[in-house]
């Protein structure tokens, strides 16, 4: 010992060393980060330097998976989706009205004649039988279904002989007309006398027919023809029996 702390010169050789030794867990926690900390820089700086397109393609996998569930999420954040608005109902509704209207107008201007435009349009019964025409007689009521419903027809066949051939409206209800009655025989409506140029009658058509049947029988009266295709027929027709006769208000009237 003596020996020892004589000798000056050894004295550097034994410094004291204080470092404290780790404990075991402390040094497997060292260990573990020294190697994992280089790792994850190696992988960084490998995919910076030489990509992979592995690698390429899985990240840009990535990508578009975060970009769809980012859109996704969107549509989730607004809510379900929105139905029609009120706007465009408004819309469907008016556009059916307009179609709806406009199927009632062209029926009106072709369909929409009624008795008393025919009425209106027709020569008075003294006229027609002095001016040197053939001439068609109706029969009709206001209350009588078959003459308001073949009105629009006999309006179209009026329109296309009306410069050849007289057409002249008589009302079963007005009592100036009883004795036209009896001399053609109405028993139904409407009845359609049909009358040569000087005024006898060549056969007559009662009731709802095609409408051929009034447009070739005026087309013969029209051509100066001593007979006409149908002299007698009978269709659907409303009875006479129930006329409800009344006075004339005017007694000029031709209806």
């Amino acid at each position: 010992m003596a020996r020892v702390a004589s000798n000056p010169v050894g004295l550097h050789r034994f410094r004291p060393s204080f470092r404290t030794p780790q404990a075991p867990h402390q040094l497997f926690k060292t260990h573990l980060h020294s190697q994992t900390t280089p790792r994850k820089f190696r992988s960084i700086a490998r995919c910076q330097t030489n990509p992979d397109p592995t690698e390429t393609s899985s990240t840009q996998k990535v990508v578009d998976g975060s970009s769809n569930s980012q859109a996704t999420s969107a549509s989730v954040d607004n809510g379900p989706p929105e139905f029609p608005n009120k706007n465009i109902n408004r819309r469907i509704a008016v556009v059916s009205t307009l179609a709806a209207l406009g199927l009632f107008l062209s029926a009106r201007l072709d369909l929409g004649v009624s008795l008393r435009d025919l009425t209106a349009a027709a020569l008075p019964y003294e006229e027609a039988l002095s001016n040197g025409k053939p001439t068609v007689v109706e029969f009709y009521a206001d209350w009588c279904e078959v003459c308001r419903e073949l009105a629009p027809e006999v309006y179209k066949v009026e329109q296309q002989f009306k410069d050849r051939v007289n057409f002249v409206m008589l009302n079963v209800d007005n009592t100036k007309w009883e004795q036209e009655l009896d001399e053609f025989g109405v028993e139904g409506i409407p009845h359609f006398a049909f009358l040569d140029r000087d005024g006898n009658e060549e056969g007559n058509v009662v009731g709802k027919l095609p409408r051929q049947y009034l447009l070739e029988n005026i087309d013969a009266l029209a051509r100066g023809e001593a007979s006409i295709p149908h002299a007698r027929v009978v269709g659907q027709y409303s009875s006479a029996e129930a006329r409800k006769a009344h006075q004339v208000v005017n007694p000029r009237s031709h209806g």
